[in-house]
């Protein structure tokens, strides 16, 4: 069990480290899903990479919105091709994904340094992972510079929803099983701690 410690913590960022301001936003900006993010370089290299820092960003268009630190070749990849899929983690591909958070050389198929099958994407060059539920097809719209990082954006062209988890238009969240990042190495599901609606302004004025 971690340390308990009866101080507070007041932490000005100017002057921080780049590892304790990571430290200190991952321990608190949780949970955090985590985009298994495919792509092909131009020269047809596979690439395969978690990114915990991930969200939609609209809906029309359908956007998501990734967060790529450093000169990355998920970044490189999707610059390049304009493409990129999201691969909806899950538990039981957890292993798999710990091997390509690797920093592999560019060279390296990372398909097959993890042993993940891949299968044909229904719109984009970029492989989907086979044993994923789930995938959200991408063309990239932005790629925004912020500090030391650049925010990737892309347009959803395409979405795949596997039968089994299947729930109308979308997924059933317990047979679907997504995974999040917590801080640290880390990882929860997403069972919920409860359910409350929003609240709305007329039934507040009731």
């Amino acid at each position: 069990m971690a340390e308990m410690t009866t101080d507070a913590l007041e932490l000005p960022m100017a002057g921080q480290d780049a590892d304790t301001i990571y430290d200190l936003l991952t321990s608190l900006i949780v949970p955090r899903p985590i985009a298994w993010i495919s792509t092909v370089s131009t020269s047809g290299v596979r690439n395969l990479a978690p990114y915990s820092w991930f969200t939609q960003a609209s809906v029309v268009p359908p956007c998501v919105v990734f967060t790529a630190t450093g000169d990355r070749d998920t970044l490189a990849n999707a610059r390049g091709s304009g493409e990129f899929v999201v691969n909806v983690m899950t538990d039981a591909l957890l292993d798999a994904m710990s091997i390509t958070a690797a920093d592999a050389p560019r060279e390296v198929d990372e398909f097959t340094l993890a042993g993940v099958e891949a299968t044909s994407a229904a719109m984009v060059d970029a492989p989907r992972v086979a044993a994923a539920p789930a995938h959200l097809e991408c063309r990239v719209m932005q790629v925004v510079p912020v500090g030391d990082s650049h925010l990737v954006v892309g347009e959803v062209v395409h979405a795949h929803v596997a039968a089994s988890v299947r729930d109308g238009a979308g997924a059933d969240r317990e047979r679907l099983g997504p995974v999040a990042s917590s801080s640290g190495d880390r990882y929860l599901g997403v069972e919920p701690l409860r359910t409350i609606a929003p609240a709305t302004w007329e039934e507040l004025q009731r």
